[in-house]
Order: structure tokens, then C-alpha cells, then sequence
């Protein structure tokens, strides 16, 4: 007799907690998030009831620890809920298309959820227009992403692309200056002209760009860091490119 197999859930499908005090905060506040319920410890809760958002189910925390890895630092705060919706490129261009300085963050192949997390909340910080991901390698919003993202991802823009390649060609075509990170770079990126628009490109820790996206870049550039370190993690580097980028001309 032929046993019915259960289909397994596509992450996709799969629910999203998100947990930690600010990301939970953040995502209430947020009227594009489709909230479904929030768990809460009964000194978590006190804040929630404050924002009026939604009425918080009081949970021991070794309830929300079962629902999460053994490493998540709740803080007493998880929330049902559903992704973000992706934005498009055109939606990006569109934002850029009146601005005379801005810049945008594309990511190939960092595929670490709590870097891309840790890149969300530099990229808030220092006025990334748009964050833009390949979709087939990327991985989706998860739990760990936003606690990294300390709630940053909710006012930052992602678009999900299936070429990146023909994305940078995109943004060129729009008036972007692009500018991809590599450590052997002749040049240094602060040496840059840093008005008008720039797109950012990122590859991923050990391999970095890969070659096509490499070379659709209009010009490579390197961090001046020391000689005696080869490299640095690359929510690190995002942070100081992007530091550097958005500096006054």
C-alpha cells in the first residue's frame, strides 16, 4: 500500500515569528504588517498594552523559548505575523528618480540571515534608499534577520530580482553610478565622487562578486584597511562603505 507522504512546508509558507523587543515594537507599529498574534511575558506585555496595537496573549517565557532556537534572545516578545512585501526595481527607480544624491545597497549572494539583518539597520542608518537581493540566493525575512535588523527592516524598501546582472545594467541605464566592493581594488572608496546616484555591490564572505556581476560594475573599489587583515565580515564592511557613500561630497 502506497503511505500519503506530508508535504513539507515551503519557508515561504512557513509562519514568521519575529522576537526581541525592538523588532516586535517596530513591526506593530508598521500598518503594512499583517499582524496574527503576539505571545508575550507578562513584563513584556506592559509595553504592548501602551501602543494599543494588539491585545497580547501572557505566555511564561519557557513557552516562548519552545518556539524558538536555543540561542534567540526574546526579551519576552514573539509575533505572529506575515512577511513584508517585496518592492520592485522600478518602485526603487521611481523613489530615486527626483532625488539628485541617493544610494542603493545590492547584496550577491550573502546568504547569513543575521548579516543581512546587521546590513538592514547600517543601511537605515546611514540613508540607504533600497536594499536589492537576488531572489533565487537570498534568504527570505526570518526571525533572526529582523532581531538583527533591531526593527530597521521595517523602513527600509527590498527588492527581490532574478538577475542581478540585468538589475545594475537597470540602474545604470537610470543615471546610477555603480560601484562594486573588492579588497584587491586599485582604489580606495573614499576617494570616490560621492554625488549624485550610486548603487553599492556586495558579494558574499570567501567568493565576493560573483564574475558577471563583477563585471557589470562601472568601477571596483576597496575598503584601506590594514595589511595584516585580509578581510573583514561583511556586515562590517557594508556598514563602513555605506558610512562612507553617504558622506558629504
Amino acid at each position: 500500500m502506497q503511505k500519503n507522504h506530508k508535504q513539507a512546508s515551503t519557508p515561504a509558507k512557513q509562519p514568521l515569528i519575529i522576537y526581541g523587543r525592538h523588532a516586535v515594537l517596530a513591526a506593530l507599529a508598521n500598518p503594512r504588517r499583517q499582524i496574527d498574534k503576539l505571545l508575550c511575558t507578562k513584563e513584556a506585555a506592559a509595553e504592548i498594552r501602551q501602543t494599543g496595537k494588539i491585545s497580547p496573549q501572557i505566555v511564561e517565557r519557557r513557552e516562548i523559548d519552545k518556539l524558538l532556537l536555543p540561542d534567540a534572545v526574546h526579551q519576552g516578545f514573539a509575533l505572529f505575523c506575515g512577511r513584508l512585501p517585496s518592492c520592485t526595481l522600478d518602485d526603487i527607480l521611481d523613489m530615486a528618480a527626483s532625488k539628485e544624491k541617493c544610494h542603493v545597497l545590492i547584496l550577491d549572494q550573502v546568504t547569513d540571515p543575521q548579516n543581512i539583518g546587521a546590513i538592514i539597520r547600517s543601511a537605515v542608518a546611514f540613508n540607504t534608499l533600497a536594499l536589492i537581493l537576488q531572489d533565487k540566493n537570498s534568504p527570505l525575512e526570518s526571525g533572526a534577520m529582523d532581531k538583527a535588523a533591531a526593527g530597521m527592516i521595517e523602513h527600509l524598501p527590498v527588492a527581490r530580482v532574478t538577475n542581478l546582472s540585468r538589475a545594475i545594467e537597470k540602474l545604470k541605464d537610470a543615471g546610477f553610478w555603480t560601484v562594486g566592493m573588492d579588497g584587491y581594488a586599485q582604489t580606495a572608496i573614499d576617494q570616490l565622487n560621492k554625488s549624485g546616484k550610486t548603487a553599492v555591490i556586495m558579494g558574499s564572505e570567501g567568493k565576493g562578486m560573483r564574475r558577471l556581476v563583477e563585471e557589470s560594475c562601472d568601477i571596483a573599489v576597496r575598503l584601506p584597511i590594514s595589511p595584516l587583515t585580509e578581510s573583514l565580515n561583511v556586515a562590517t564592511a557594508a556598514a563602513i562603505a555605506l558610512y562612507e557613500i553617504n558622506k558629504p561630497q
